[in-house]
């Protein structure tokens, strides 16, 4: 399950469990947030666009961590004439762990446990194979 959110003038696809990040949301590290701008949220089968926004739909998500981007240089340079400018910039962002989607007949689905390990199936496998062999 996904939905399209749009954060501070642009558009993000927040998926169940996923982390996303964003241009500096002013909160704390483990506020929960609720997003009211959803353009899109679908299921795989079930689809639903809204117009421009789905009524009712909320993503909720946890902050994680702020943090500062990679740094971009910005170099200034002109021929002939001696002007040359260096300068860098580093983007502020927030990591936004996505925990829930909901709204107009979606809910999000419970989380199901995960499978066995492919390590549990092996060793059983080596051990036949032991047992066989001798």
């Amino acid at each position: 399950m996904y939905a399209i959110v749009r954060i501070s003038g642009r558009q993000y696809r927040a998926e169940l469990g996923k982390s996303i990040f964003v241009e500096k949301i002013a909160r704390e590290v483990g506020e929960t947030i609720d997003l009211n701008d959803v353009l899109l949220i679908s299921d795989g089968s079930d689809t639903q666009v809204g117009q421009p926004t789905v009524a009712g739909a909320t993503v909720t998500a946890e902050i994680t961590e702020q943090f500062k981007g990679k740094k971009i240089i910005v170099f200034k340079y002109k021929p002939k004439i001696r002007y040359r400018r260096k300068s860098g910039h580093r983007q502020n962002y927030t990591r936004l762990k996505v925990t829930n989607i909901a709204g107009a007949g979606h809910d999000a689905p419970a989380k199901q446990s995960k499978p066995a390990t492919k390590k549990a199936s092996t060793k059983k496998s080596v051990a036949a194979q032991q047992e066989s062999e001798s």
